[in-house]
């Protein structure tokens, strides 16, 4: 029943022989389509995938693989630099599947299908007509409307193309809108005649762009004078009442093939991971696709759990629903790789009436007819399963959306107790429907400032970088480390509330900071580089970049560079305060959302430690959102080097050097650490900062810049290495630098693990603004330790080598020797 070739027959031969069809092509193309008839005023005839797991159900693993590799065939048509700059669209409902998978094989295209479900709030970025279908309005809804805006290359998705007036007029649309230099058409199977052929290097001489097409066969079909009609007639002829013909299930009535029987219907809680797209309704980015890979594990892990004994041992049905296709498709696919002796399949309902007929050479053998249940904007109707009933399934898993999930898909003519009369276990799967996050306004709009910018505030170019800060400059907020810890503890004050003396580095340190950026520069470029293609991949094509003022804005400001010099794109930067204990700039975050679109924002660090800063981000977003109602600011951090594992987007893991932590505000534009003080920061103020105008003859601020980004040319092939290994990589934060924090303050008797400054940016910090107590150094580190050595020689501070250390050193504060020394909450700890 689920091959278009089966014991030698063809599954369009029914068809054939009735209606003096001719399906002409190769072997492939039989292996892949059958034929059946519809009710269809338009086209009687309908060509039946048998690869495309809409009506007949089908090894995920098939389907799977036949979109991945359309994809990679349009990825290698394209090049690698046109492939990161496409963008993928699928067509509802047929081919939402399909589409996503392609945009898989291209790598890093974000996807987008068309719809017919109009969503509140969200504005058309475009829609078209398909001439021959029973459903013709199609809608496109991009969360992002810029979207389909990019220059980029447009890969435009269908199953068949037969005529090519729906992939045309599509194209001739979106052309007027968002004019661009080439298209790619996909399908499974190009279906078009001698006379349609040609028109698609005629359409792309009119519209002033290049037109490919990328298929998997080709063929076409020949209609004798009169099939419509006569198609019609076979249909009435062949349509019969309830389960005369096929298996149907209509209206509560008991379907052939298990009388009397009553499945068991039960649901499981899938976890699908908060804010990730269902689908591709409001577009999919490669940083969805990467947090869905990562939670499949799991969620077919459960649904595994869900199913009987029975069903793991024998045939089990992954059953999605219309437009909703590669959820359920992975989810399947998943399924299909945990459960070893399961054979699992993969199909899903649909709009579209077909004719059933239980024959053999028939592609449609049965079918269920249920009431729709997810309240249709063009009004209820019925709705369909194929090739469901009499396959022999002994579990059927329904997958749905939760605007599906209704009274309606639970009553006793729904789908469940359809499926429950056909299967002993049927199992209830919702996927959340995404609803795109509005914009919020607030109803007494705040008074906030500009950013500040060079050269009035910082040592930086005016378009390097925005401060959204208060300048504080002609406050005294410094005093030495010693008596600052000492008042800090007396009155439990909070760290940021003053600010250390500005170190100032001898000559010795500073030619140890120039020989070190002479030998790392390029090390630190390949760093930037795959960090920001990263973001570029996964986050957004036109990302704000928000830097975690002061380390962060150095790595912030080269991200900005390296889209510059590769992709020729002028991104925004802005500087921001965050404060261990007190989280985010609030205002700093206002500002953001009524100038930028919170989703673009990627707030960029230095390195991480033992991720404090990353977990205080998160509670402070949170936080934020349920204060405020402005949603969509992403809490994850790109930084340059992760080496304790907290983040998943990185340029390396690896424990180095990088030049800008040696030094304080004479690498970062002049610019103090942030304070948050009452008397100095208002409610509607921004954090303040000092901007040392008078260290102006130690700056090595642009200096830094400059070195690395003339790195820039020769590390792009090595680049390009290291993002392709990124994306195939698993980065899940495994926090295993939090864990080797944890052991040392036992270990040290320390027992703070807020006193255990992991990473040499940390202990660099360590030595140049408060009282050490020793060094931990891994043997043989080399190099990347000089400044450390040095420094903590000057400091009187022993170094210690430790054999097995997961960071390159660690710096260790101990209230015996530092009374001042601050915690969790950014307070005093007592000794």
């Amino acid at each position: 029943m689920n091959n278009a070739v089966h014991n030698g027959v063809w599954s369009g031969t029914w068809v054939a022989e009735r209606l003096g069809v001719e399906l002409v092509g190769g072997d492939e193309l039989r292996e892949l389509v059958g034929l059946a008839l519809r009710r269809n005023p338009k086209r009687a005839h309908l060509l039946v995938s048998n690869v495309l797991g809409k009506h007949v159900p089908q090894s995920p693993a098939v389907v799977y693989g036949h979109g991945l590799a359309l994809g990679k065939r349009v990825r290698e048509l394209l090049g690698a630099d046109e492939s990161r700059r496409a963008v993928v669209l699928g067509y509802a409902e047929t081919a939402t599947g399909l589409g996503h998978c392609v945009a898989d094989g291209v790598g890093l295209a974000p996807y987008l299908h068309s719809t017919r479900r109009p969503v509140d709030g969200v504005a058309r970025a475009g829609g078209f007509e398909e001439s021959h279908s029973h459903a013709t309005s199609h809608l496109l809804l991009p969360e992002n409307p810029a979207l389909l805006a990019g220059p980029g290359p447009l890969v435009l998705v269908d199953d068949e193309f037969s005529t090519g007036n729906t992939v045309l007029n599509t194209i001739r649309a979106l052309h007027e809108r968002y004019p661009r230099e080439r298209y790619v058409i996909v399908a499974l199977v190009d279906m078009r005649s001698a006379a349609d052929a040609g028109r698609l290097d005629e359409f792309a001489d009119e519209i002033g762009a290049r037109v490919d097409l990328v298929t998997t066969a080709n063929g076409t079909v020949r209609l004798p004078e009169g099939v419509l009609a006569k198609g019609q007639e076979l249909v009435e002829r062949y349509e019969s009442p309830v389960g005369h013909v096929g298996h149907e299930g209509h209206e509560g009535a008991v379907p052939p093939g298990r009388p009397g029987a009553e499945g068991l219907v039960s649901r499981v809680e899938l976890r699908w991971p908060a804010r990730l797209p269902d689908g591709g309704r409001h577009g999919f980015t490669p940083g969805h696709r990467i947090r869905l890979e990562s939670a499949l594990p799991a969620m077919a892990a459960r649904v595994a759990d869900a199913l009987s004994d029975t069903a793991l041992r024998g045939r089990v049905l992954v059953l999605g629903f219309e437009e909703l296709m590669y959820a359920p498709l992975r989810l399947a696919r998943e399924l299909e790789q945990v459960t070893e002796g399961a054979e699992v399949r993969y199909s899903t309902t649909t709009r579209s009436p077909v004719l059933a007929v239980d024959d053999p050479g028939y592609a449609i053998r049965s079918r269920l007819v249920f009431p729709a249940h997810d309240d249709p904007a063009d009004g209820p109707g019925d709705r369909y399963a194929y090739n469901v009933a009499g396959a022999g399934f002994d579990a059927v898993v329904a997958v749905v959306d939760s605007a599906a999930d209704t009274p309606e898909l639970h009553a006793p003519d729904g789908l469940l107790a359809t499926l429950a009369a056909h299967t002993p276990n049927v199992v209830l799967a919702v996927v959340p429907s995404y609803v795109p996050a509005r914009s919020h306004v607030p109803e007494r709009p705040r008074m906030l400032p500009e950013p500040l910018r060079g050269p009035a505030f910082s040592s930086y170019p005016p378009d390097e970088v925005g401060w959204l800060l208060r300048d504080l400059s002609d406050v005294s907020l410094e005093a030495p480390t010693e008596e600052r810890e000492e008042a800090i503890q007396a009155g439990g004050a909070h760290y940021a509330e003053s600010l250390p003396v500005e170190y100032q580095p001898s000559d010795q340190y500073q030619e140890l900071f120039r020989a070190a950026l002479d030998t790392s520069a390029a090390r630190i470029a390949q760093a930037v580089g795959a960090v920001t293609e990263l973001v570029l991949a996964e986050r957004s094509p036109r990302p704000v970049l928000v830097s975690l003022a002061r380390a962060g804005t150095p790595v912030g400001a080269l991200m900005r560079r390296w889209a510059k010099h590769r992709h020729g794109l002028e991104l925004p930067h802005y500087a921001v305060s965050i404060v261990r204990g007190r989280g985010i700039d609030a205002n700093a975050l206002r500002w953001l959302a009524a100038h930028h679109d919170p989703a673009d924002v990627v707030f960029v660090d230095g390195w991480t430690g033992k991720g404090a800063i990353t977990r205080e981000l998160a509670d402070a977003i949170e936080e934020f959102e349920a204060s405020d109602g402005i949603i969509g600011f992403d809490p994850e951090i790109a930084v340059l080097a992760d080496p304790g594992s907290c983040v998943r987007t990185y340029g390396t893991r690896e424990d180095f050097l990088i030049p800008s932590a040696c030094l304080n505000s004479t690498v970062s534009g002049l610019i103090s650490r942030t304070v948050l003080r009452t008397d100095l920061v208002g409610p509607n103020d921004f954090h303040g900062a000092k901007f040392y105008r008078e260290l102006a003859g130690a700056d090595v601020s642009m200096d830094f810049l400059d070195a690395v980004a003339a790195c820039f040319p020769e590390v792009s092939d090595a680049v390009d290495t290291s993002v392709k290994e990124l994306l195939a990589a698993d980065r899940s934060p495994t926090w295993e630098g939090w864990a080797a924090v944890e052991r040392i303050s036992e270990e040290y008797e320390i027992h703070d693990v807020n006193l255990v400054k992991p990473g040499v940016g940390e202990t660099t910090r360590v030595l140049l603004r408060r009282v050490p107590w020793k060094i931990l150094a891994r043997a043989g580190a080399g190099a990347d330790l000089d400044h450390v050595r040095l420094l903590a020689e000057q400091r009187g501070v022993p170094v210690e080598e430790v054999a097995e250390l997961p960071y390159t050193c660690v710096g260790l504060i101990h209230p015996k020797y530092t009374r001042g020394a601050t915690g969790a909450d950014g307070r005093a700890v007592s000794v």
